[in-house]
């Protein structure tokens, strides 16, 4: 599963997409881990809007004697899980596009894992199809959570996961449409189109 991205600079990714800042807010930069802060594009009140949330759906688990822990984040929903458990943020309102330049993913033996990347060749952004939701919690705050699906056989030695990346033509429809129409955006992009940048960076810092 993805669990570090570069989504690029807040004023290219509102350009690559189109998208008009939602409130003023600092965009950050560098690479993004759960439960850091990241960008996501939405449709608001007829108009799409770029805007800053939390990676990770808050997950509260219990300890031993039952007392609430300090909440987990899911960072990635699995495709085949979206009519299951996260039907109930399946709706249009909750759906959202990740501007991301580049993810990464661990490679290599236990002990030993290295940092790969992995981008879209002919692009300088790609659009990861995403879901959020509000949240209360002022730590937390609105979060979001990036949708994976099978990686390429070609990739698949890399992570059997990732990303479901959208070409600018579909971005309409995963924001839109019905759930029943988005299962064509089950599967991963062509292979032969991602570039795989594989480093000797220890995943682990």
């Amino acid at each position: 599963m993805c669990n570090r991205y570069e989504s690029g600079s807040l004023d290219d990714a509102a350009r690559y997409f189109r998208a008009s800042p939602a409130r003023r807010f600092n965009s950050g930069g560098g690479t993004i881990h759960p439960k850091d802060r990241g960008l996501v594009v939405l449709d608001r009140d007829g108009e799409r809007v770029i805007d800053q949330m939390t990676w990770g759906f808050p997950l509260v688990l219990k300890g031993k004697k039952g007392q609430p822990l300090k909440p987990k984040p899911v960072n990635n929903a699995r495709f085949d899980k979206l009519d299951g458990f996260w039907k109930r943020w399946t709706a249009p309102a909750n759906r959202c596009l990740i501007p991301v330049t580049r993810y990464a993913e661990a490679e290599g033996p236990k002990g030993k894992k290295t940092e790969t990347w992995l981008s879209v060749a002919d692009r300088p952004m790609m659009a990861w199809a995403g879901l959020w939701r509000t949240n209360d919690d002022e730590e937390w705050g609105d979060c979001y959570t990036g949708v994976m699906t099978d990686a390429a056989p070609e990739l698949a030695k890399i992570h059997d996961r990732a990303p479901v990346i959208l070409a600018a033509d579909d971005w309409e429809t995963w924001l839109t449409a019905p759930l029943d129409d988005l299962y064509k955006f089950d599967r991963p992009w062509p292979a032969a189109a991602v570039k795989v940048d594989a480093t000797d960076r220890s995943w682990v810092r």
